[in-house]
């Protein structure tokens, strides 16, 4: 979020292709406010008799819609349902705050369309009701309401296009980020260091592991700026760091997940200034080399997780950081890695170092649809946030906004997701 959201509530700007000039009269407005109210509406909806709009079926969705000062604002969409006059939509979860703002008076719209591919839908018709009435269904005794399309109403034999039923819209409470770290959640990071080959030469000036005379190179400054914004995250301030794709003494072995320290018993790093200075000693005492595989870090951080979560409890939660270059041998190994990982108390922030391409780890961080291993599963959450270093070019604060984007979500969506209150829920507040 952007620092006007908050303090100016709506900014409008004009539209501009993508070499800045005018898209024409077209102006996006965006409208911002806090977010106080955590609470979320479970549905379960079906219809049935829905009219017809293509021969003798429809592909309907839903629309629910927000009342607000300037109008209808889109609260939530369905997915569709092809061919049927009787659907049964998969259950969804809508924010109170999106749905009503608060103001448990207020009606809620919800229009029934049926789906064009070409975005020109037909609206089957709508009705209005506020949450109240559409808490009052259950599965046994569904809360009805009739659909009504207003074109069709000077037809005194219409009656409605279809009845929607609401079998199901329960209000549970839910807790914020802030709610389990304070709630005593530790947040645990494992920092994992790319010592592959790709990154080349460490005594080579063209080397991203070159450490030039005043002691740094790009994997330092990544370590530093990436670094200071996650230590206020740990509690304790020991991060288990761990290199790959390096040969290391004495056997010269190539291991995927060895102690940057090389204390296999305790591989923790006592703060950024640990972690900097176990790297500086550690660089010169192993041969880069490779292949670059990121499953077994991977796999060795959700081990942890798994143990975690079945204490069942939400005291703990893990974070694998992985600085690298962006070349990438065990993909199909990676991916299976992290779709199982994506059901557990774990999260994966990849830092790119260098220029190099990264189109394999923007592939990873899947933000447009779930991640697929390579037998077809989906990832049950998107758990990784792929970060391009040099594109901040030293602005910490962009740097710290983008590495810890997605992260709050994730641990309280997951948390919620397993209905695992903060371990010291005596010391959050509840949820209003």
């Amino acid at each position: 979020m952007y620092p006007w959201s908050v303090s100016n509530r709506q900014m409008t700007r004009q539209l501009l292709l993508k070499d800045r000039r005018s898209a024409g009269r077209g102006t996006i407005t965006i409208c911002a406010e806090e977010i106080t109210d955590t609470r979320m509406a479970n549905f379960e909806v079906s219809a049935r008799r829905l009219d017809k709009k293509f021969l003798w079926w429809s592909d309907p969705f839903l629309e629910f819609y927000k009342q607000t000062e300037t109008g209808w604002q889109l609260a939530h969409r369905t997915e569709v349902v092809y061919n049927s006059m009787n659907p049964v939509w998969r259950p969804f979860r809508i924010s109170l705050r999106a749905l009503y703002g608060g103001d448990v008076e207020k009606l809620i719209k919800v229009d029934c369309y049926d789906h064009h591919v070409n975005g020109s839908h037909d609206l089957i018709g709508s009705f209005q009701a506020s949450l109240a009435e559409m808490s009052a269904g259950t599965h046994l005794s569904p809360a009805e309401f009739e659909c009504i399309n207003s074109k069709k109403l000077k037809n005194k034999k219409y009656k409605n296009s279809g009845v929607i039923c609401i079998k199901r819209c329960q209000v549970e409470k839910e807790y914020s980020f802030l709610d389990y770290v304070m709630g005593g959640c530790q947040i645990n990071f494992t920092i994992a260091i790319d010592f592959t080959g790709s990154n080349g030469d460490p005594m080579s000036p063209q080397s991203l592991h070159y450490i030039n005379p005043e002691g740094y190179n790009e994997y330092l400054q990544a370590i530093w700026a990436v670094g200071n914004v996650i230590q206020d995250y740990d509690s304790t301030k020991m991060f288990p760091v761990f290199g790959f794709g390096a040969q290391i003494p004495p056997s010269w072995q190539v291991f995927h997940e060895f102690p940057v320290n090389f204390n296999p018993a305790n591989p923790f790093c006592a703060g950024i200034e640990g972690v900097v200075q176990a790297y500086q000693q550690c660089l010169p005492q192993v041969k880069l080399w490779g292949p670059t595989n990121f499953s077994p870090i991977i796999n060795h951080v959700a081990c942890f997780a798994r143990q975690a979560l079945q204490q069942n409890t939400a005291s703990q939660y893990f974070v694998l950081l992985i600085l690298t270059d962006g070349v990438i041998t065990d993909m199909d190994q990676t991916r299976a890695a992290i779709v199982e990982a994506s059901r557990l108390p774990m999260s994966i922030i990849i830092v790119g170092v260098g220029g190099a391409d990264f189109s394999a780890m923007e592939f990873l961080d899947s933000d447009d649809k779930l991640l697929l291993s390579p037998t077809g599963e989906a990832a049950a959450r998107d758990i990784v946030q792929f970060v391009p270093f040099r594109h901040f070019n030293g602005n910490s604060v962009a740097l710290a906004q983008s590495v810890l984007a997605e992260l709050p979500d994730q641990v309280s969506s997951f948390f919620n997701a397993y209905k695992l209150k903060p371990p010291n829920v005596s010391t959050v507040p509840e949820p209003s």
